[in-house]
């Protein structure tokens, strides 16, 4: 049985087009959830999608309570899109609570301005600023969407926290690493003439050899943060374009991470879908054409095993009124085998999540768009968590993952399964070192799904 029912409510005043939302560790072993979001749905740096904003960026900090700890106006200078305004949540001084990280224009005249774009650091206590640093755009002879690109991430080496700052997803590819003082610790630059693989729209990141270092994925290649030396580039010679997903899918069995990935541009290029060990070798591939754009990795197999979603699509628009594809085709399939998987029901808008605990997933129809349907893997409809999903995850003390879904009216909600009842195969997967690392990742780039590969 399942009891979908929601466990927080608040208002943020006003409307919400678009939210991110991420947990952030307080002093004294107290938690939050902080929230980015405003009236205006993402607003993409693509000239064809791009649209000017009606309102301004907000970040607010509450508790799983429903408490309202702070909020923050970012102002007129600021383009409310995850592009623009990458944030991340991270312990970079290891004093035990989070930093909130993020772009800041400081021009309010000039919401383009290159010269005047900082790292902002935020006391997530308070919303105070307690930081900033200079933000670079190394090549400024681009259009604007491969311009304004940003990322910020975090991982460790040997135990020392490592912030990564990022720009680039289709040409020329910058990444710089920095040490807790924020000196420079690295940079690495990969130019448009580079062979391989250009970025991805989620850069996770992970220990994925288990030497004590974590690697960033960005892309197809995998970048360790020590010193910032590539490690491989999957595909190299035979693949130059941009991967829409690249999503890392744990084998229980083998105990070992493969690289799931959907290629979206270089168009000649075959497969489309590919599965990668850890190494950057080729496991199987699949699909022989077209612009794959979305994709997750969820237990909905036999046992829990893991299956990969991809949807190839036609064309799509963006804009005000959201993000419409056309044309799509829907794949599944087995992760350890590329075979084929039928399911029970489109997967279209749907986001894998553990509402039960049972240590497999569920399916939210939480996708900007979606009607809010939750639904099993045998296709049966368990209930219903109006609103778009901002986050999906353990954000609760209370069993089974829950969905943090926002209202265009500016209603935040958390939905839970009051029936749900950790399995030991949930809690281990809360456990994981992954998990907390990509529950930080929620607020950069479209990585929502990430704790869905463990």
């Amino acid at each position: 049985m399942s009891r979908i029912a929601p466990v927080m409510e608040l208002s943020l005043g006003g409307k919400i087009g678009m939210m991110r939302a991420f947990n952030v560790a307080l002093k004294e072993g107290r938690s939050a959830i902080v929230a980015v979001y405003s009236a205006d749905f993402d607003i993409d740096p693509y000239s064809e999608m791009f649209f000017f904003p009606s309102d301004t960026l907000k970040l607010a900090a509450f508790t799983t309570q429903g408490e309202l700890l702070w909020k923050k106006d970012l102002g007129r200078g600021v383009i409310p899109g995850i592009w623009f305004v990458p944030v991340f949540p991270f312990d970079l001084d290891g004093d035990g609570a989070d930093e909130i990280w993020f772009v800041h224009n400081l021009d309010a005249d000039h919401p383009l301005s290159l010269n005047s774009s900082v790292v902002e650091r935020l006391d997530a206590e308070t919303g105070e600023t307690i930081g900033r640093y200079p933000w670079t755009y190394r090549d400024k002879n681009q259009t604007m969407s491969p311009l304004y690109r940003n990322f910020i991430a975090g991982g460790y080496a040997q135990g020392q926290p490592v912030l990564v700052t990022a720009q680039g997803t289709y040409g020329s590819m910058y990444l710089q690493g920095w040490n807790p003082d924020m000196s420079l610790r690295w940079e690495t630059s990969i130019p448009e003439s580079a062979p391989g693989a250009r970025g991805s729209h989620l850069c996770p990141v992970l220990d994925l050899d288990e030497d004590g270092i974590d690697e960033i994925l960005w892309g197809e290649r995998c970048i360790e943060l020590n010193g910032g030396r590539e490690l491989f580039c999957a595909d190299r010679e035979a693949y130059c374009g941009h991967s829409d997903i690249v999503q890392p899918v744990l084998d229980p069995m083998a105990g070992a991470w493969q690289i799931y990935t959907i290629r979206e541009s270089d168009e000649n290029a075959v497969p489309r879908v590919v599965m990668f060990d850890g190494s950057g070798a080729r496991v199987w591939g699949a699909v022989a054409y077209g612009h794959m754009d979305m994709g997750w990795s969820a237990r909905l197999g036999e046992g829990g095993s893991q299956v990969v979603m991809a949807i190839r699509i036609g064309a799509k628009t963006c804009g005000p009124d959201g993000r419409e594809h056309i044309e799509r085709d829907e794949f599944v399939f087995d992760a350890a085998t590329g075979a084929p998987v039928a399911l029970p029901c489109s997967v279209y808008r749907t986001l894998p999540i553990d509402f039960d605990g049972d240590g497999c997933h569920e399916l939210i129809r939480g996708g900007p768009g979606g009607d809010g349907q939750i639904i099993d893997r045998s296709g049966r409809v368990l209930g219903m968590a109006p609103g778009a999903v901002a986050m999906a995850s353990k954000l609760m003390d209370l069993p089974g993952e829950q969905a943090l879904c926002y209202e265009q009216d500016g209603t935040v909600r958390i939905w839970a399964d009051l029936d749900a009842v950790d399995s030991e195969a949930a809690l281990a997967r809360y456990g994981h070192p992954f998990y907390r690392a990509a529950q930080r990742l929620t607020a950069v780039g479209y990585n929502l799904t990430l704790m869905s590969g463990i």
